[in-house]
C-alpha cells in the first residue's frame, strides 16, 4: 500500500500542478485527475533512495547520487512515456525541442535538473510525507486502484 499510495498522491499532485499552475490546461492522457508519470517518478525516487541509503557513504554523497540517478531515470521515463503516448495515441503532451539543452523531443537537461532537484526535496521531506501516506485508509487506496484501472481501460478503448 505504501508505494501505491505514493503513486496516487503524486499522480494527483502532478495533475493539479500541470493543469492549473504550469500548463493551465489538460494534463495527461487519462480521464481522471491523475497523471501517472508523476506516480511512476515518485516510485523511482523512493526506490533509488532506498538503494542509496543502503550504501555506507556520507549523507552529502547520498544526496548527490540521488540527484544524479533520479535526474537520469526520470528523464528516461519521460522519453519512454513521450514516445509511448505519441505511438499509441498519436499526439504529444510535451515537447522540449525549444529548450536550449534538449536531448530530442522528450528530454532536456533543464528538465533533468528539475527532476533531480525534486528528488532531493523528496529526500528531505520524506519523513513528513511518510506520516501522511501512512494515514491513508486501505479502503480508499482500493477505491482509487479500481477507479484508476477503469480509467486506463476507458482511455485505451475510447481515446485509442
Amino acid at each position: 500500500m505504501y508505494y501505491l499510495n505514493y503513486f496516487f498522491v503524486f499522480s494527483i499532485i502532478g495533475h493539479i500542478i500541470e493543469s492549473f499552475i504550469y500548463y493551465n490546461g489538460e494534463s495527461g492522457i487519462l480521464f481522471g485527475w491523475w497523471t501517472p508519470i508523476y506516480g511512476i517518478g515518485i516510485i523511482l525516487i523512493l526506490l533509488t533512495n532506498k538503494l542509496i541509503n543502503k550504501l555506507r557513504i556520507n549523507e552529502f554523497i547520498k544526496v548527490i547520487l540521488l540527484f544524479i540517478i533520479s535526474a537520469i531515470l526520470l528523464s528516461i521515463i519521460e522519453v519512454f512515456g513521450g514516445y509511448l503516448i505519441e505511438w499509441f495515441f498519436g499526439f504529444s503532451f510535451w515537447d522540449y525541442s525549444d529548450y536550449k539543452y534538449n536531448i530530442g523531443k522528450y528530454a532536456a537537461l533543464e528538465m533533468a535538473i528539475i527532476w533531480g532537484i525534486c528528488s532531493v526535496i523528496i529526500y528531505f521531506v520524506k519523513p513528513f510525507l511518510d506520516k501522511i501516506i501512512s494515514k491513508i485508509p486501505k479502503y480508499f487506496t482500493y477505491i482509487l486502484t479500481i477507479l484508476f484501472i477503469i480509467d486506463v481501460f476507458l482511455t485505451i478503448f475510447i481515446k485509442h
